[in-house]
């Protein structure tokens, strides 16, 4: 779609008196975590006319504002627009609520309750007429078409409010069910091309409340769905029950981890919220499970439970006025008081002008004898992609920190003979891998790891297989359509490369500092002291385990050095490399 324009509106029928608006960005979207995947996305918004009333159903945030309401305008007076049903509320979203408000001052702004406690801070100047639903209530637009409603609040989005039209059993799920991916596809035909997409979002959005997720898909049982209409992506007609039952399962595993991280946080204008969000998926894709509270939400006595049951915790705060918030103060406290020093922590926060609720929290927690997962984090305005990648490095550093402090303890405790398992591993360990070094890079953010376990896979197309582990910083760089440079040492010539990249990188430091290097054919990062080095694109990748199985094609190659020999990779075991 190179030719598409970079925002546009999608209007079609979806059901009886029943238009999605798909405000589409084509746009590689950055700087959230959650768009890693940079495939754009569609803004979801639905418009229903019942023969007595109409209803809007979430309109998008202000990067669509002007296209969407020219499309809304073409479809439905405005001043016949009776109410505008908020699957949550943000400051992107209120923007083009205070355009629609100015447009139909006499509409009905239907939500939550904790939605209506806000609305008046991010809506100033304005007094629009508000319609508060609970889990009981129902809004009646017409004799086919009665609305009833759905509570889904989770810590990030404690107003969260699904939407469940009776007459023709749609269910508008706003953040449950969504992707991040552009297209004309309305509908989910052959849905398992959306997996990945899929399966990043719940990691990235929804994983650190896996909780309130499990109980949310319980609640949607009750509600007969022909099909399911998320805020983000296709509709879900063909592979409904398939990702039902996938959420359940995602919600399955998190419960099932051995290591548990609480991430404690607060945010004034959502900056905080994004770095916390990018340290979760960091902590998460290390294999961790991650508990996020939001401390302006949340009681003493849940937090003080989340923490005891935890291995470690993160805290992050903006500073407001030279200070940090009254809920992260008061949170400070509850770990004071609750958290073991055996456990380990982590700060990070965003500021304007100052950072002293940075200060506070960092030194309250040294003072206390804690011992730190990674180094505590400063971000000032809005984090950039750069920022948010070094935040994802944190958080699996933060996760591996743990990891170890396991394995010390369990060798502590550990006095058995040999078992059959340790006789396996050192069986499994005699298995030979050409040491290569995997280099990606994409606009300003670049990284790279030894890796070991490759495999050609394919003659035509030339192809490889590469086994990268979940917890490898270079892993998000590796998705179908990236590029990543193999780069295969020599025998007589890898010691050096070999040591540079086996040693531990802080987040966000510079991989390939001290390094010559070369620019391939493809804008890849190619060594210059390799045997030979190969571009590839990433066609698809497999979950294996704690590893990702990535195959890509070889898009060209060049051999360094015509009389090398390849490096090779002898092991004693195979639980390690």
């Amino acid at each position: 779609m190179e030719n598409s324009p970079a925002i546009d509106i999608q209007v079609v029928p979806i059901g009886p008196d029943t238009l999605t608006l798909r405000s589409r960005s084509w746009s590689r979207l950055k700087f959230e975590i959650e768009y890693g995947l940079q495939r754009g996305t569609t803004a979801n918004s639905y418009l229903i006319s019942g023969s007595n009333r109409t209803a809007l159903i979430d309109p998008p945030g202000a990067k669509f504002k002007e296209t969407f309401l020219e499309a809304l305008q073409a479809r439905v007076s405005l001043s016949q627009l009776d109410y505008v049903i908020l699957g949550h509320v943000n400051p992107n979203r209120a923007e083009t609520l205070m355009a629609l408000l100015d447009l139909a001052p006499k509409v009905t702004l239907v939500c939550s309750n904790p939605a209506a406690q806000i609305l008046p801070d991010l809506l100033p100047g304005y007094d629009p007429r508000l319609k508060v639903m609970r889990g009981e209530d129902a809004l009646v637009l017409g004799r086919l078409h009665i609305l009833q409603f759905i509570p889904t609040p989770n810590p990030r989005w404690p107003d969260s409010l699904c939407t469940y039209d009776l007459s023709s059993q749609i269910l508008f799920t706003d953040k449950y069910f969504g992707a991040h991916v552009c297209g004309d596809q309305v509908f989910d035909e052959g849905f398992p091309v959306f997996e990945e997409d899929r399966r990043y979002y719940f990691d990235c959005v929804l994983a650190p409340y896996a909780s309130q997720v499990e109980k949310h898909l319980e609640k949607f049982s009750d509600f007969p769905a022909q099909f399911m209409a998320p805020a983000h992506g296709p509709m879900l007609r063909y592979g409904l029950t398939d990702l039902v039952h996938n959420y359940q399962s995602w919600c399955q595993q998190q419960k099932e981890k051995d290591l548990s991280v609480a991430l404690l946080y607060a945010s004034a204008y959502g900056n905080t919220t994004t770095l916390a969000q990018a340290i979760a998926r960091g902590i998460n894709k290390a294999g961790l499970q991650v508990t996020a509270i939001n401390c302006e939400n949340a009681d003493t006595e849940e937090m003080a439970a989340v923490i005891e049951h935890s291995d470690g915790f993160v805290i992050g705060s903006p500073t407001l006025g030279g200070h940090a918030p009254t809920q992260i103060q008061s949170a400070l406290g509850t770990i004071l008081s609750t958290a073991t020093k055996v456990k380990l922590a982590g700060v990070f926060g965003s500021y304007g002008w100052s950072g002293e609720a940075i200060d506070l929290l960092e030194g309250k927690l040294r003072d206390a004898g804690f011992q730190f997962g990674f180094d505590t984090i400063r971000v000032k305005f809005k984090p950039d992609e750069v920022t948010l990648k070094h935040c994802e490095e944190a958080g699996t550093d933060f996760a591996q920190a743990l990891k170890r402090l396991k394995k010390v303890r369990q060798y502590r405790q550990r006095s058995q003979p040999e078992s059959q398992v340790d006789r396996t591993a050192q069986a499994v360990g005699r298995i030979v891998g050409s040491l290569c070094i995997v280099t990606a890079r994409e606009e300003s953010v670049s990284s790279a790891m030894l890796a070991s376990w490759v495999s050609q896979a394919t003659f035509d197309p030339p192809g490889i297989t590469v086994a990268v582990a979940k917890d490898r910083a270079v892993e998000s760089l590796l998705h179908p359509e990236g590029w990543f440079v193999l780069n295969v040492l020599s025998q007589d010539n890898h010691l050096d490369l070999m040591k540079h990249f086996l040693k531990p990188f802080r987040p966000g430091e510079d991989r390939f500092e001290g390094v010559d290097t070369l620019e391939t054919a493809c804008q890849g990062i190619a060594l210059a002291q390799a045997l030979s080095y190969l571009d590839c694109k990433v066609v698809s990748r497999m979950d294996c385990g704690d590893h990702w199985v990535v195959y890509a094609q070889v898009d060209h190659g060049e051999v360094l050095d015509q009389d090398g020999l390849t490096a090779v990779h002898q092991r004693k075991s195979g639980k390690n490399y």
